[in-house]
């Protein structure tokens, strides 16, 4: 009888299928009779809806990784609203959900759960990510909310250059920069400032501030959230090291913002101890609130897909918290039923700061082409990161280590590098097909070029290719390169513009030496 009336409260906040597009078409919407839509508010109409999104049914906390790892009960558990960022022996946390009460509800309940809700104007499900509410905070108020529409990012599929350059006929980009900042780092930001928006106000002064340590996108998310949410937001960037782009977001959306002499890591450090004696709250990927936000993209990738698994998928990685949190994604919906495998997961990193994959390497077997993933804990090294253009994961510490390397050992993943000129030249070849990639996305795409190159990758494996940021907030990088002004680069697939007099027979010969007119 529980189950039964659960399920009628669940299914009676979702919105009508007149205002609903489902994946793949467009449903026409059509206003409430009445309704004057100038005046209309969403955050008081979810309010009026439903009771509070099943908040007695479905819970979530935080739990030590190392027991989530080990696949065992918590040896503790702290609530989601307490500020805490590691178990007291000094491990990461995770948040854990009560999995027997989703799984109260079928796979075809959840799907049809989240299918209505994709690109709604129902507050809070318009969202990508808390159209997934129950699988990401389930407890929280729609009035705690802090969203701006994130996620539902297009699955691009990438037909032309996976057919001319990879021989590939089912590769896609997932376009996680097509965002409000430009940066996948909005699916976590929403989740962890909604649940700073709720401790505040359960107790007034015990968060006076939001900091982080950024190489750009963290930042942007942040402070574009903080400010919608009225919450001051501080920002320790490293000096020198980011695109004008990325650093005058923060600035617009007044951010304090601290230019340090020193790389991320050396940041992180600063703003780590900074949160320890100070009522600021710290919003790096150490905390693992933004992973249940950024693990909506996996989900989302399967939706995309009718609810099936591609063979693979490629991720950027710099502090590594992205990798678990796809594979959490991956896997929550595996767990419950909505799929029946988990992707093979690639990690691809910059030459320049490559921990992971020097890590791989040392962990080689006679086969060169694979690894005893179990040996990457003790053959891990932090290292100095060198300058790279792609800035976001110029990382030579990252704080999830632990957390990708669990993700690498569930799904049987890889870790691939790429040298700057790879990276450089593989977004410029991709972006000659349509596309307009950040120097991130070059690495991943450089990445599975290699991985065609050595056949580990099939023509016909379908393969998900994360680009993580627009990029237009690294025109500079590409500028450089179309222009051939980075040393020691040959920037072979450079596009300069033609400098051409004012005359007609001048612009013909021009025309007709480059498209033979």
């Amino acid at each position: 009888m529980q189950q039964s009336c659960n399920m009628q409260r669940l299914l009676s906040e979702q919105p009508s299928t007149s205002s609903r597009m489902c994946v793949g078409r467009q449903v026409e919407r059509t206003p409430r009779r009445g309704r004057q839509l100038a005046s209309h508010d969403i955050r008081r109409e979810a309010l009026e809806r439903a009771p509070e999104h099943l908040a007695d049914t479905f819970s979530a906390q935080f739990a030590p990784i190392t027991d989530v790892k080990a696949k065992r009960p918590p040896k503790e558990t702290y609530s989601l609203d307490e500020v805490v960022y590691k178990a007291s022996n000094g491990d990461l946390l995770d948040v854990v959900h009560d999995m027997d009460a989703l799984a109260q509800f079928d796979a075809a309940h959840w799907r049809k759960v989240f299918d209505a809700r994709v690109g709604t104007t129902s507050w809070p499900y318009g969202s990508g990510v808390w159209s997934k509410k129950e699988w990401v905070l389930p407890g929280i108020s729609d009035d705690d909310i802090v969203s701006m529409f994130e996620g539902n990012s297009n699955l691009f599929w990438a037909e032309r250059f996976g057919r001319q350059t990879l021989s590939m006929s089912d590769l896609w980009v997932k376009q996680c920069g097509n965002s409000h900042t430009g940066s996948f780092k909005d699916l976590g930001m929403t989740a962890l400032v909604s649940q700073v928006n709720r401790i505040r106000r359960l107790k007034p002064g015990s968060i006076s501030a939001v900091g982080c340590a950024s190489t750009g996108d963290t930042s942007a998310a942040l402070s574009a959230y903080c400010a919608a949410a009225g919450i001051p937001s501080i920002v320790f960037l490293p000096a020198d090291k980011i695109s004008m782009a990325q650093l005058v977001q923060p600035i617009a959306n007044g951010a304090l913002v601290l230019s340090i002499d020193t790389d991320f890591d050396g940041c992180m450090k600063l703003i780590r101890q900074v949160t320890a004696e100070t009522p600021i709250y710290l919003a790096n990927s150490m905390n693992s609130l933004r992973l249940e936000g950024q693990k909506t993209a996996a989900i989302e990738i399967l939706q995309q897909f009718d609810w099936q698994v591609p063979d693979w998928v490629i991720i950027p990685g710099g502090n590594l918290g992205n990798i678990y949190a796809f594979y959490k994604g991956f896997k929550m919906a595996r767990d419950l039923g909505l799929v029946d495998k988990l992707p093979r997961l690639v990690v691809a990193q910059t030459a320049n700061a490559n921990p992971l994959y020097r890590a791989y390497q040392r962990s080689q077997t006679k086969d060169a082409h694979e690894a005893r993933l179990s040996d990457l804990e003790d053959k891990y090294e932090p290292i100095k990161a060198k300058t790279t253009f792609a800035s976001a994961i110029q990382i030579g510490d990252p704080v999830s280590i632990d957390r990708a390397i669990m993700a690498l050992q569930e799904s049987n993943g890889i870790v691939e590098e790429a040298t700057e000129e790879e990276l450089m030249d593989a977004a410029a070849r991709a972006d000659r097909t349509g596309m307009f990639n950040c120097p991130h996305t070059g690495v991943a795409l450089a990445a599975l070029i290699k991985l065609r190159q050595r056949q580990v990758i099939s023509p016909s494996d379908r393969t998900v290719v994360v680009s993580t940021a627009h990029g237009l907030k690294f025109t500079n990088s590409k500028v450089d390169y179309h222009s051939k002004a980075i040393p020691d680069m040959a920037c072979q697939f450079a596009n300069p513009p033609f400098s051409v007099k004012n005359d007609l027979g001048a612009v013909m010969d021009a025309l007709r030496g480059q498209i033979g007119i």
